[in-house]
Order: C-alpha cells, then sequence, then structure tokens
C-alpha cells in the first residue's frame, strides 16, 4: 500500500478509513465467494471500517490471513446456517442510565462513544458500534456521573466504546478530571484496540500528556495476532508505558485467526517482551454475527493446557467465559487435581506425567 506522507499522523489514519465494500475490492484482488457475498449482504447489517495502517497488515493475497479475517466481511456473519445457538438479547445490560453498564458491584462500565477506528468482524458489540458514529453528550455523561456520585460502592471505573481514543483529547480529560471527582472510584480503565490498530494515536504528544496526567490508568488493549505486534505497535507501547501506565491485553479465541497453542504461545511471549501483561483470553461470546469465530471450550482448553510449562505465569492470561444473562466471567482451567486418597492428592502436571501430593 502507497503511503501518504501523513502516514503517521492519527487524524489522516481516521479520515482515511477504508469504509465501502468497493474500497475493500480495490483491496483484495482475489476475494473468495465467502467474502464477495459477505461484502454484498454482511456489510449491509454490520458497518465496515479500517484504517490505511491495519489493511496494510492483511495479506492481499491469502484469504487465510489473520488480519484479513478480522476485516473483510464474510457471508458466515448472517448465514442462518452458521450464525446459530446465538443470544439475541446478549450484552444488553445497560442500567436505566444510557451507556453504563453496572453488572458488578463494585464496577462499572461506560461507553463514551460508539465509533471504533477499524470494525473487526469479531466485535461483540457490533449490533451497536458505528450506528451511528457519535460521542455521547455531556448531558448523558452527567447523568453518568449523577449515577457513580450516588453509587458509593462503585470502586472502578472501565471507559470503552468504540473506542474511547477516537475522541480528541480534550474531552478524554474532560471525562476523567470529572470522574476522578468522585471519592470513592479509586481505579480506572480504558479499553482500546488503538495500539493495535492505530498506533499512530501514541505519537501525539498531547494524547500521553493526558495519560501521565491521571495516571495510573490501566490501559487494556487487544493484541489477538503476533502479525499485529508491528514495529508501530511496539513503538506506541512503549510511549504509554513511558506515561507510567501499565498495558494489559485482552485477547479472544477466535477460529482460523488464533486457536493454536503455537501462535498465542508466540503472540504472549512477544507481548511479555514489550512490558504488556496478557490478561484475559476470552472464549467468543454467542452473538450474532460471531458465531463462525467460536472454538469448542474443549479446543480452548487444550490450548491452555499446552501454554502451561511453555510460558511462565506472567506470559499466562486467564481463559475465560462470559456467562449469559449478565452473569459474569469465570475462568476455565483444565483439570490437574485428578483424585485424593486419604491424605494423598494426585495432580497432572504440564507434561501430563501424575503426581502423587501428600499433606
Amino acid at each position: 500500500m502507497r503511503r501518504s506522507p501523513d502516514w503517521d499522523d492519527w487524524r489522516w489514519q481516521l479520515r482515511n478509513r477504508v469504509k465501502t465494500p468497493e474500497g475493500l475490492r480495490a483491496y483484495f484482488k482475489n476475494l473468495t465467494e465467502d467474502e464477495e457475498r459477505g461484502l454484498e449482504l454482511a456489510a449491509r447489517q454490520f458497518p465496515v471500517a479500517v484504517t490505511p495502517y491495519y489493511l496494510s497488515l492483511a495479506d492481499a493475497e491469502d484469504p487465510e490471513c489473520p488480519v484479513r479475517k478480522q476485516v473483510v466481511p464474510r457471508y458466515s456473519e448472517v448465514d442462518p446456517s452458521v450464525q446459530v445457538n446465538c443470544d439475541p438479547n446478549a450484552l444488553e445490560e445497560e442500567t436505566e442510565v444510557p451507556h453504563l453498564t453496572h453488572r458488578y458491584p463494585d464496577r462499572v462500565l461506560i461507553t463514551v462513544t460508539t465509533m471504533c477506528p477499524v470494525y473487526c468482524r469479531h466485535c461483540m458489540r457490533k449490533r451497536k458500534v458505528g450506528k451511528p458514529e457519535r460521542a455521547i453528550s455531556e448531558e448523558e455523561f452527567r447523568r453518568i456521573w449523577d449515577y457513580l456520585k450516588k453509587n458509593d460502592r462503585v470502586r472502578e471505573v472501565l471507559i470503552s466504546g468504540g473506542d474511547p481514543l477516537v475522541l480528541s483529547n480534550e474531552r478524554l480529560a474532560h471525562y476523567l478530571r470529572e470522574l476522578k471527582k468522585i471519592d470513592h472510584l479509586e481505579v480506572f480503565r480504558i479499553g482500546t484496540r488503538t495500539p493495535v490498530i492505530l498506533p499512530q494515536r501514541f505519537y501525539d504528544e498531547d494524547l500521553l500528556k493526558v495519560l501521565e496526567e491521571f495516571s495510573p490508568l490501566w490501559v487494556v488493549t487487544h493484541f489477538n495476532h503476533p502479525k499485529e505486534l508491528t514495529e508501530e505497535a511496539k513503538k506506541a507501547i512503549r510511549a504509554i508505558l513511558k506515561t507510567g501506565n501499565p498495558v494489559l491485553n485482552q485477547t479472544v479465541l477466535l477460529k482460523g485467526v488464533n486457536d493454536d497453542a503455537s501462535t498465542l504461545e508466540k503472540l504472549f511471549r512477544s507481548l511479555v517482551k514489550v512490558g504488556v501483561k496478557p490478561y484475559y483470553l476470552f472464549h467468543c461470546d454467542p452473538i450474532f454475527g460471531t458465531v463462525h469465530f467460536r472454538t469448542s471450550i474443549e479446543d480452548g482448553l487444550k490450548i491452555v493446557a499446552r501454554l502451561r510449562g511453555r510460558l511462565s505465569g506472567l506470559a499466562q492470561p486467564t481463559y475465560a467465559v462470559d456467562l449469559p444473562g449478565g452473569k459474569g466471567k469465570v475462568p476455565l482451567q483444565p483439570r490437574y487435581l485428578l483424585k485424593k486418597e486419604g491424605n494423598r492428592y494426585y495432580f497432572r502436571n504440564y507434561e501430563g506425567e501424575v503426581v502423587a501430593y501428600d499433606l
């Protein structure tokens, strides 16, 4: 892809997103039948957008490219024979206050915008993002602020979207400054995929000043594949870390993208190497439009078992499934404790060896 002199300007990247099926057809010359039908049908239901940077990571020739699978719609997204066992009400968890989700007693999620730089095909909020692209109003934010002020059990706030870092520095700082005025709020997270899909956002010195001003902020990002951890992405991560803010990563287990132990081992090793802690490995939710990316839980457990012993605890994320009906996340682990006989316990270690342990 030909690079503009403004390539490193995040605003240029946003202005020049590919947002139409025609734009994707111009880049991908050998679309499969599934992709062609996806551009014709799935793109009508779920919006298309991809930054020039992230599009440049996609292989224009290989339909199996893990980045390509995350940006090109496929008919599988809307095929009724594929999109089965979905929860039509999944993620409809807002409180009486719009754009606020209060699932756990001590923490809330605020969706400050519906816009993302890239509309990932596996997005669990794909029914809402980009429809239309807008930030919440000040009146809507004040309702959220008033709710949080009255609920002193809330200790932690996750600012999400869409992607909150598409907002201006001034608006982001305003939200953080106002939330910090609430005494019982102790922990603040920003959920953003910009280090992956728009790393140029962190070349903005004014944004880095905002992050530094409000440190500590837990920046939670979303790398799914080693191919995404480019030199530009590493530069963005280094910039965040220099502001004094930790960076965590949430990966989604995606069929055909990263559903093998060697791919995830390489990803998690590479993340730790640049100072990012693998935080969660999420089982893909049963959301309409994403079911074709789902593996079985048994396959996920096999992958986690293979990673145990091959990676240190620092590089091991928690494999988790989000239960339906807003019942929360639960961690999943292979079975290591096999049985107990008297005071003797029998465990299976990472190599598959059964080991006795006496109390």
